[in-house]
C-alpha cells in the first residue's frame, strides 16, 4: 500500500556534512542538527519529539528498506491494533538474518546461558537459544521480545504511554530497554518477515572507538538488569549477574587488546 510519510534526520553531530546534503537532496525533510553526540537513545528521542505520524519507522544510517517494506510494516499494525512494534527480516550485508532483529529478553537466565556457552552449542532450542529465537523459523510471522532499532516501526499511542528511549543507555540497549516496557504496558512486538531491510555495510557505522563500543555494550546490559530485574533477585544472584556481565567485558577487552577482538553482536 502506498503510505504517506513524513522524514525526520537527526544528524547525531556527524560533522561530515551530512545535514546539507541531506537538507539539498530532499528538501521536504525536517533536518534536525545537534551540536553534540548525544547517544543513539537521545539523538531518537529528538526526533520522536517532532514526528507526527501515526507509525514511527525508526531507521539507521547504513539500512536500506525494499520498495514494500515501510508499507507493510504499517498495514500489519493497522491489522494488530496489539503490536506497539514490529520489525522487518532485518539482513546483514552478507544476506543472512541479522539476530538482532528478533531477539529474548536478557534475563539473568539468558546472560548465564551465553557465559557457560550453552546458546551456542544450542542455538535452535527455546531455553539455551532464546537470546536470537533461534527455535522459531525465520521466514513465520511471530512474537519477539525485542527488535532491532536499526530498523523498528512503533505506534506512536504506545510511545506516548510507556515513554521514549531512556538516555541512560548510550549505543546499545535501548530498543531492548523500551520493547520491554512496551510488554510492560500490555504491547506486543512482532517480526515480520514479509517486510525486509538490508545493512549495506560489513560493520555498521558507529561513534567511538572498539573499546568505548565494547564498554558500553556491557554497560547496557547491566543497566538493563538493574533497572527491571535485579529487585527480583538476591543480591548474591545480582552479583553473579555483575559478575557475568563485566567478567566477559574484562575478558573481550583483553582479547581486543591482543589483536583479536572483533566487535560484539548485542
Amino acid at each position: 500500500a502506498d503510505v504517506p510519510v513524513e522524514a525526520v534526520v537527526v544528524d547525531n553531530h556527524s560533522g561530515d556534512g551530512s545535514a546539507a546534503a541531506v537538507t539539498a537532496e530532499f528538501p521536504k525533510a525536517t533536518v534536525l542538527i545537534q551540536e553534540r553526540n548525544l547517544g543513539f537513545g537521545r539523538a531518537a528521542n529528538v526526533g520522536l519529539e517532532r514526528c507526527t505520524g501515526r507509525f514511527v519507522l525508526l531507521l539507521n544510517p547504513g539500512v536500506v528498506v525494499d520498495q514494500t517494506c515501510v508499507g507493510r510494516l504499517a498495514d500489519f499494525m493497522l491489522t494488530r491494533p496489539d503490536a506497539g512494534a514490529v520489525g522487518p527480516r532485518l539482513l546483514r550485508a552478507d544476506g543472512t538474518l541479522d539476530p538482532a532483529a528478533r531477539r529474548g529478553f536478557p534475563l539473568p537466565s539468558t546472560l548465564f546461558y551465553n557465559t557457560v556457552g550453552l546458546s551456542k552449542l544450542f542455538p535452535k532450542s527455546p531455553r539455551f537459544g532464546r537470546e536470537n529465537m533461534g527455535h522459531l523459523d525465520e521466514s513465520d510471522v511471530h512474537e519477539i521480545d525485542a527488535g532491532s532499532a536499526d530498523c523498528l516501526m512503533f505506534r506512536r499511542a504506545a510511545l506516548d504511554r510507556v515513554g521514549f528511549f531512556d538516555p541512560r543507555y548510550f549505543m546499545y540497549g535501548e530498543d531492548i530497554d523500551l520493547c520491554y516496557r512496551l510488554k510492560l504496558g500490555g504491547w506486543k512486538v512482532f517480526y515480520l518477515p514479509a517486510a525486509t531491510a538490508s545493512h549495506q555495510e560489513l560493520e555498521r557505522p558507529e561513534k567511538g572507538d572498539s573499546r568505548q563500543r565494547l564498554y558500553e555494550q556491557h554497560r547496557a546490559l547491566w543497566t538493563y538488569h538493574f533497572k527491571h530485574h535485579a529487585e527480583e533477585q538476591s543480591a548474591f544472584g545480582n552479583g553473579l549477574v555483575w559478575a557475568q556481565i563485566w567478567g566477559a567485558w574484562v575478558a573481550k577487552s583483553v582479547q581486543q587488546a591482543l589483536g583479536g577482538g572483533r566487535r560484539a553482536s548485542t
